[in-house]
This record gives C-alpha cells, structure tokens and sequence, in this order.
C-alpha cells in the first residue's frame, strides 16, 4: 500500500502555485491579444496548434488607441484558415456620421468571404467581391446619409503577400531596415501632387491646397469602383509587414517606427509599443489609431 510522506507537502504546494501561475499568464495574454475593437480568430485549430502551424512562420500583434475622438472607428480582423493569415483594418471616416457602423461592416464582411476562400489563385477576386459587398452593404446602410470607410487588407498564403486598399489607410513593408509603401494613399493630394510633376501646379498650390486630405475612394461612396490590389510579393524571413489607419501613419515618423521595429520585439510588444508612441506625442486633434503588425 502507498503511503503519503508528509516532507513532500511543501513541493506539492510549490508546484500547484506556479502552475497557476504560468496559467493565469498564458489567460492574460491571449486577452490582450483579443484587445481592442477587433478580433483575432484561429479557425479548426486550438490556440497551441495555430502557434506551431501558422502559415509562413507569421506571428501578429495588434494596438489601437482612440486618440482625442469621441468614439472609436476603427474596427480590424485577423483570421487563419488552411489558405493562409488574412489582417484586415477598416478606418471609418471621423468627418462623416457611421463611420463605426461602415468599418465594422466592411471589415466583417472582409472577414466572412475570407472564410468561404478555398484557393488561393482567387485571392484577388476575393478582394474585388469583399470590397464591392462591403461598398454595397454600406450605402444601403447609409440610406442616402453621408458615410464610409477606408480598408487595407493582407493575406500572406505560401510565403506570398497579397495585399488590397483603399482611402488613405497603409500597408507598409519593413524588409532589412527600409520600409516600403505597397499602397497609394487615395486623397486629393494625390492628384495635386501628380499635376505638381507634370508642371500643372506649383509645389505651394499643392502644399496650401484647403481639401488635400480629402478621400477621393473609399467603402461607402456612390462613384466607388474597385480597390488597389497589388500583384503578390514573395515575403522573407524576418520581414515585418504593417497595416496602420491613419491615425498611426499621420503621427508617427519612419524614424519613430523604425526605432520600435529595430528592438526586435514580438509583434505584439511593436503593436503597443507604436500606439504607445502615438500618444505620447498628445496631438490635439489624434485620429483614433489602430496597428496591425505580421511578422515572418
């Protein structure tokens, strides 16, 4: 017959406080992960089979912070599926009303088609479908009323990154120190400067311009035709691809970004440490701010 040793008591203890521990650390963190107005999801997969089975090796982070705003209107998605790591941020417009009820409905429905996906050589038609729903969807919505939202998008599938946008949201890529820019910011400065370099205006009628952060393509406008899809980039080791509303990509400076990125932290130590950045600078007018980081 076994008999208990009561010297092995005070091991016992020990052993069963830092379980619980180690447990309550594990709960926390996957609650900051889920932080904010969004959502992380892992579709037929426990959490610890996602961690060691993530396309590509891609680990995500995320922060936001509703900066000076009243509410926040940023809303974002992140999904994994057999097809690859979808990131999604929708940036409802501050100037007009519903832009909480057009992001999250864009970045929903962003998220659904996602699902239904089940080649990746439809990548791009997927884009096109979502972004056209989700148009849709909004102005009916709106019922006549003003209202709408920005989107950028990114599906990393086989070591490939698809990527979408439109309005004035950013996709940037950190690759050996530099960064890129994959999308084009659809704002009437755009134009200006464009009719500046053909020698249509001058540097001051585009710099002085009263309207030049006004978008000319976003989810909810009637003459909205389709989004920026870009052709697929072949992602490395150690890239860091970043989607940012314009709250982050307004605020924070190249040099401020490549900074926080140069630590090499976890991706969602960069998520917070970017949007922590953000509001240190206490800009009197701060957009609401959300980051979505993927890191290979």
């Amino acid at each position: 017959m076994l008999t208990w040793n009561s010297s092995y008591e005070p091991y016992v203890i020990l052993t069963g406080a830092l379980f619980i521990v180690f447990l309550l650390i594990g709960i926390r963190y996957r609650l900051k992960l889920l932080g904010g107005r969004g959502s992380i999801s892992y579709i037929n997969k426990s959490d610890d089979q996602v961690a060691m089975s993530m396309p590509t090796g891609l680990l995500i982070g995320n922060a936001q912070t509703i900066g000076r705003r009243q509410e926040q209107d940023d809303y974002f998605s992140s999904l994994v599926t057999r097809i690859g790591t979808m990131a999604v941020i929708g940036d409802g417009i501050s100037g007009l009303k519903h832009g909480r009820m057009a992001s999250t409905l864009a970045v929903t429905l962003f998220g659904k088609e996602f699902l239904k996906l089940d080649d990746p050589r439809n990548i791009t038609e997927y884009f096109h479908h979502a972004a056209s729903m989700s148009n849709r969807g909004i102005l009916e919505q709106l019922g006549g009323a003003h209202g709408g939202t920005t989107l950028v998008a990114a599906v990393v599938t086989a070591n490939r990154l698809h990527y979408a946008a439109v309005g004035d949201s950013m996709i940037l890529l950190f690759r050996d120190g530099e960064f890129m820019a994959l999308n084009s910011r659809h704002t009437l400065e755009t134009m200006l400067e464009a009719k500046f370099l053909s020698g249509e205006i001058t540097r001051e009628e585009v710099t002085n311009h009263p309207q030049r952060n006004q978008l000319i393509n976003y989810l909810g406008y009637e003459g909205f035709k389709s989004m920026e899809i870009g052709d697929p980039i072949t992602v490395l080791p150690d890239d860091v691809i970043i989607l940012c509303s314009d709250g982050v990509y307004d605020a924070l400076t190249e040099v401020d970004m490549e900074q926080i990125l140069m630590k090499k932290l976890c991706p969602q130590e960069t998520a917070e440490q970017m949007i922590e950045c953000v509001e240190r600078k206490s800009y009197k007018h701060q957009d609401n701010a959300t980051v979505i980081i993927m890191q290979v």
